[in-house]
């Protein structure tokens, strides 16, 4: 048997001179031609000489096994640069040209409008620009993303019965979107986002029941959402709804919640007002649903739980209020929530504790009242907790920093009293971790990534990439916490960020020396005493630095590194400074006044990010279906065929 395999496999390898195939002689001709035009430094096609003629050592080439003409070329990220000229309207079988994630510059040239047998087209990520053209055959598909095209959408006629995806996204498109688009009877992806189109969307605009990727945002659409958009039924239509970053007002229509395969909805970033649709629920498919900053108001409707596959439920900036309902616990399923910015009161349910896949959640900005309750330790995966700018109280729980994979703790802006508790040496594990293996650029925030694998209809399978920009650190500023700060809570090794200002702290200030990754630290308006940490000089990300207003006293010299924080000292009136004329300058004297963390992290270098304010906390979210641009979203929702 093993001998027979082996001689299967030498008659299929492509090296078999009996399997050799010749390019047709015209259309090396124009590939060469073609290939002089172009600027190549990474010499990508040096196969391509007069000198061979065998098909399948090109470069990106497949031909036609019995007549030797061409049929595909694919060279996409190449770093070719050059104009697409008009010779490769002389390849007569040329039925597929990806040319994507190059530097291909000029207008398209218009016989390749018209090749008759080119039904494949992906030239995403060029330079390519002129006025969007109207294509003269039956495409199948066709990907222009990421381009500088401009002028109006047409309406591809040509391909009404074929054309199944289409993808204009990243261009400057302008208009309305023509009611004849809904005419592309085969159509499955249609992707228009992060464009300039305007107006109102026709109501008369219905497409097919086919139609599974609908991305319109990132545009300046208005008026109402139509309340219908595509046919659906049952088993097939809509499963991803992207009308995010647009000016539609009104309400959700009720349409909407009979899309019941739909799997992702994203409508943030609007002017909806009034509820959201009670009958929610009915899309029991749904698995991440963004409605924030947007007017919408009343409470989360109940049956949400009938969507029990529910990954993200994403609700933060608008003017929904009412109780934390304690039946969520259904969702168990669900990795993100996040309600901040809204009217929410009430305590946190108990049986909150059922949301055992929970890894970032944001309560800030809300009315929520009552002390931590231990619903929140059943959180065993939890990365990001904000509960900041909230009505909060009692004392801080033993439990605070232990989990294992925490990366932020935001309790600032509460009625927390007592204790900070010590850190346990079995939590904080991401917090204690030392020997971090990247080092960031000083300044550069790092990007929390969750992803979440989506599988539609069995024929694709769908990743959505939630992206949020913050570091590692801990805000227990603005509370009422009182006694000495745990010496655990300085031995924290990957801690780039800590605020405990505006609190009644005293004591003294443990050693930095562990605090190698800190890049910010307020201990501001509090009542610590004794000496200045030495050494600061060896903690090389340390941006901003707060000591202002508390009990220091003794003398700190300008070895100690802390010239670079201007104001840090201020508001102390016993500790002396070391000037430059080798005197004693009073820090309480100090004509520089200290400034808040939260005002240094506004004015400094890493203003991006900034964790300790969660009102300034960016979640920013976004969708790319099949094809679409992934340079252009903070969130990624990418398909395969």
């Amino acid at each position: 048997m093993a001998p027979m395999l082996l001689l299967l496999l030498l008659l299929l390898s492509p090296a078999n001179p009996c399997l050799s195939l010749d390019i047709h002689p015209q259309d090396k001709s124009s590939l060469l031609l073609f290939r002089s035009w172009l600027h190549d430094p990474s010499r990508s096609l040096s196969s391509w000489l007069p000198s061979n003629s065998n098909c399948s050592s090109w470069t990106g080439l497949t031909c036609h096994p019995l007549s030797g003409r061409v049929v595909s070329i694919n060279l996409t990220s190449l770093l070719l640069s050059g104009h697409l000229h008009s010779i490769l309207c002389l390849l007569p079988s040329l039925s597929s040209l990806d040319l994507s994630h190059n530097l291909f510059h000029g207008p398209l040239p218009p016989s390749l409008l018209s090749l008759p047998s080119l039904r494949y087209l992906n030239l995403e990520n060029n330079r390519l620009s002129g006025t969007l053209p109207d294509f003269h055959q039956p495409l199948l598909f066709l990907n222009l993303a990421s381009n500088l095209f401009s002028g109006t959408l047409p309406c591809f006629a040509a391909s009404a019965s074929s054309l199944a995806v289409l993808n204009l996204s990243n261009n400057s498109i302008v208009g309305g979107l023509p009611s004849c688009i809904a005419s592309l009877q085969a159509l499955t992806h249609l992707n228009l986002s992060f464009n300039s189109l305007t107006y109102k969307i026709s109501p008369r605009l219905l497409f097919t029941q086919k139609l599974l990727v609908l991305d319109l945002s990132h545009n300046d659409l208005s008026g109402p959402i139509p309340c219908k958009l595509a046919d659906t039924t049952d088993k097939v239509g809509l499963f991803l709804l992207d009308l995010s970053h647009n000016q539609f007002s009104g309400e959700i229509p009720l349409k909407i919640t009979e899309l019941k395969s739909l799997q992702a909805l994203f409508l943030s970033h609007n002017h909806l007002s009034g509820e959201i649709p009670a009958r929610i629920g009915n899309l029991t498919y749904l698995q991440v649903i963004d409605l924030s900053h947007n007017s919408l108001s009343g409470t989360i409707p109940l049956n949400i739980v009938g969507c029990f596959q529910l990954l993200a439920l994403i609700l933060n900036n608008n003017n929904l209020s009412g109780a934390i309902q304690p039946e969520f616990d259904a969702l168990d399923s669900l990795k993100i929530l996040d309600i901040s910015n809204n009217g929410f009161s009430g305590e946190i349910p108990l049986t909150l504790a059922g949301c055992k896949s929970l890894e970032i959640v944001n309560f800030s900005s809300n009315y929520l009242s009552g002390s931590l309750n231990d619903a929140i330790t059943k959180w065993t995966n939890l990365r990001y907790l904000s509960l900041a700018q909230n009505k909060f109280s009692g004392s801080l729980p033993s439990w605070l920093f232990a989990f294992q994979e925490i990366e932020m703790l935001d309790f600032s802006g509460n009625r927390f009293s007592g204790f900070i508790p010590d850190i346990n040496l079995k939590g904080g594990l991401l917090f204690n971790k030392t020997g971090i293996p990247v080092r960031e650029p000083r300044g550069a925030s790092r990007n929390v990534q969750l992803k979440i694998s989506v599988v539609v209809a069995d024929s694709y399978q769908s990743s959505f990439k939630y992206i949020l920009s913050s570091f590692v650190g801990i805000d227990l500023s603005h509370n009422l916490l009182r006694g000495e700060i745990p010496k655990g809570l300085f031995g924290l090794a990957a801690l780039e960020y800590l605020n405990l200002s505006y609190n009644f702290l005293d004591g003294q200030v443990p050693s930095l020396q562990k605090m190698q990754s800190l890049r910010a630290l307020d201990l501001s308006h509090n009542s610590l005493s004794g000496q200045i940490p030495r050494n600061i000089s060896s903690l090389q990300d340390l941006t901003l630095l707060n000591f202002s207003y508390n009990c220091f006293s003794g003398y700190v010299s300008q070895k100690q590194g802390y010239g670079k924080f201007p104001g840090a000292f201020a508001g102390n009136p016993d500790l002396c400074l070391e000037s430059s004329s080798e005197r004693c300058d009073k820090a309480g004297n100090a004509s520089k006044k200290g400034k808040s963390f939260k005002e240094d992290m506004m004015d400094g270098p890493i203003s991006v990010g900034v964790f300790f304010i969660s009102a300034f906390v960016s979640f920013d979210f976004g969708v790319v279906a099949l094809f679409c641009s992934p340079r252009a979203r903070n969130y990624i929702l990418q398909t395969k065929v």
